[in-house]
């Protein structure tokens, strides 16, 4: 949504593997309930206000400012990852909300890890506008539930869905970025580079801390895109040990995806 609305809630406006289902977790924060909110969410929505009284002094207001690619600026992580290939843009943002999943076999004394199954937001022209409000909402979303319906928006950003993110096996990561409405290209990815997470992280829902930022790239199948980065990880890291668990386990996370092509 590039009006009004664009900044009280930070709105932007193949080869084909089959696809699992999401499962939505069970949060406890009302979008329309500021009782429900945590600290986390009210901080988000502080920002929100500031911004939007910002906002209210420019000229153009209520117009939404231009959505420039070429302004965006990618986090950069604490072991700074290798820049984008030569010749690559940024095409696309995201706000992916999901899990990371893990596995104990019999016997295993630690979690082994199993792949990750997330929904993706666009968040372009938040991206390019306002990076620091960006930056506060994969911490914000753990706080409520992945919508299930993919015509629905995510809260409490009010971004709309732009792919799934998925593996088809343990080490393949897979971006199918496209919706009823867009396409913003298909990703068949390895792990090229990764970094730890800042020391600051979101310990995420069960307050093991963050999943690494990575670098991405293109296996083999791809269309239309060639990097991703992963960066702004909120959650997702398993316990150190098998002792509670048997079998297959997810643990929430949210990150924000780079797309280059």
């Amino acid at each position: 949504m590039r009006s009004l609305i664009w900044l009280l809630f930070t709105s932007s406006a193949s080869i084909s593997i089959a696809q699992p289902t999401i499962r939505p977790r069970d949060a406890s924060a009302s979008l329309m309930d500021p009782n429900s909110w945590t600290p986390v969410v009210r901080a988000y929505f502080e920002a929100v206000g500031k911004k939007f009284a910002k906002a209210r002094e420019a000229p153009n207001f209520p117009g939404a400012p231009p959505c420039d690619l070429s302004k965006a600026m990618m986090p950069i992580a604490p072991t700074p990852l290798p820049p984008p290939s030569d010749g690559l843009t940024l095409t696309h943002v995201a706000i992916g909300r999901g899990t990371q999943n893990y596995t104990c076999a019999p016997g295993a004394s630690k979690p082994v890890a199993a792949g990750a199954l997330a929904k993706l937001y666009n968040a372009t022209c938040t991206a390019a506008t306002y990076p620091d409000l960006l930056a506060l909402v994969p911490n914000a979303v753990l706080s409520f539930n992945t919508p299930s319906d993919d015509d629905k928006t995510m809260s409490p950003s009010s971004l709309f869905l732009s792919g799934h993110h998925y593996f088809p096996d343990p080490t393949t990561p897979v971006f199918d970025m496209g919706t009823k409405k867009d396409f913003y290209g298909f990703a068949v990815c390895a792990k090229s580079a990764q970094s730890p997470a800042p020391p600051d992280a979101p310990k995420g829902p069960n307050g093991l801390g963050s999943v690494p930022w990575l670098k991405l790239g293109d296996k083999g199948g791809s269309s239309g895109i060639k990097e991703v980065y992963r960066v702004n990880t909120a959650g997702g890291v398993p316990p150190a040990t098998c002792d509670d668990h048997q079998g297959d386990f997810q643990v929430d996370y949210a990150a924000e995806y780079w797309f280059y092509g």
